[in-house]
């Protein structure tokens, strides 16, 4: 597991640091194929809006395990692409799975993309799905991202809507709750719904020298298993967290809700729940 001091990590972040680089992340990595598959819907249009050329030179910021990475390196022959990090087992998921592919454009890298040194004016496209809301210091993140795009460069992004119009977090978390008043973490905090508000993102990206911002919502089903049994066993490892500080009786509860939104789910093409993204472009105009 990383510390700390293997690498320049904002304080903000450090809490990220821990749950990425620790048991969340490797439950992540060990997942990987099934946490692809769940966010396809989205994937689909994230790599359409980036339009990624054969000679760009491609950021891809919170990579993971390098789908996204991977998918732009197959379309940028002749350019490259660098993925970034805080989780060390995404990563080597990514990097293995680049080699068996033969991808010899695309490197992956352990880095804090809110204070990294990368090369200013150095990438030609910044992409990130679902990982940018995580940043402590949003304006910070996004201002050194911007410095390391050519001026003219594009940002595409996929960050969810909030949760009334994603079921999924409110049918698992609601399970999960039994019967709890789980207060959500304040609108600014690190967070998947921190940029559910598209008039917050584009204030932040248009603060940071982003022009002509384009915010378009995307609605559609997220898978989560073939079976109920399978789905239960991910969500299940994802949120197990939230059963501490309940008694037999209310872990019990829990778990049977659980099971019962999992199964009143599950459908010939597996467990679908209704979700939403934003699909964010902009271009730097540094």
């Amino acid at each position: 597991m990383a510390t700390l001091s293997a690498m320049p990590v904002d304080p903000s972040n450090a809490d990220q640091l821990r749950t990425w680089d620790g048991d969340e992340g490797a439950f992540w990595a060990e997942h990987h194929e099934h946490f692809d598959r769940s966010i396809a819907a989205h994937h689909g249009p994230l790599m359409a809006c980036a339009d990624v050329g054969v000679s760009d030179r491609v950021l891809d910021v919170g990579c993971g395990t390098g789908q996204v990475a991977r998918d732009a390196a197959r379309s940028a022959t002749s350019g490259s692409v660098l993925g970034v990090d805080l989780s060390s087992p995404m990563l080597d998921v990514a990097r293995r799975i680049a080699a068996a592919e033969g991808l010899t454009n695309v490197r992956f890298e352990q880095a804090d993309a809110q204070v990294h040194a990368f090369e200013q004016e150095s990438f030609d496209v910044a992409v990130s799905r679902t990982a940018a809301m995580f940043f402590g210091d949003k304006r910070a993140a996004f201002a050194n991202i911007a410095r390391a795009l050519r001026p003219g460069g594009r940002l595409v992004m996929v960050t969810w809507q909030p949760p009334p119009q994603n079921e999924w977090i409110l049918e698992f978390s609601g399970a999960m709750a039994a019967g709890r008043d789980l207060s959500p973490p304040p609108p600014d905090a690190p967070g998947p719904f921190s940029l559910s508000d598209p008039a917050a993102i584009n204030d932040l990206l248009e603060a940071n020298q982003f022009r002509d911002v384009n915010v378009e919502g995307v609605v559609a089903p997220m898978w989560f298993g073939s079976t109920r049994d399978e789905a239960f066993d991910l969500v299940f490892g994802l949120l197990g967290w939230m059963l501490e500080g309940l008694d037999n009786t209310g872990r019990a509860s829990a778990i049977d809700a659980l099971r019962a939104t999992i199964a009143a789910h599950e459908t010939p093409d597996g467990v679908l729940y209704r979700s939403a993204t934003w699909l964010t472009r902009a271009e730097h105009h540094g």
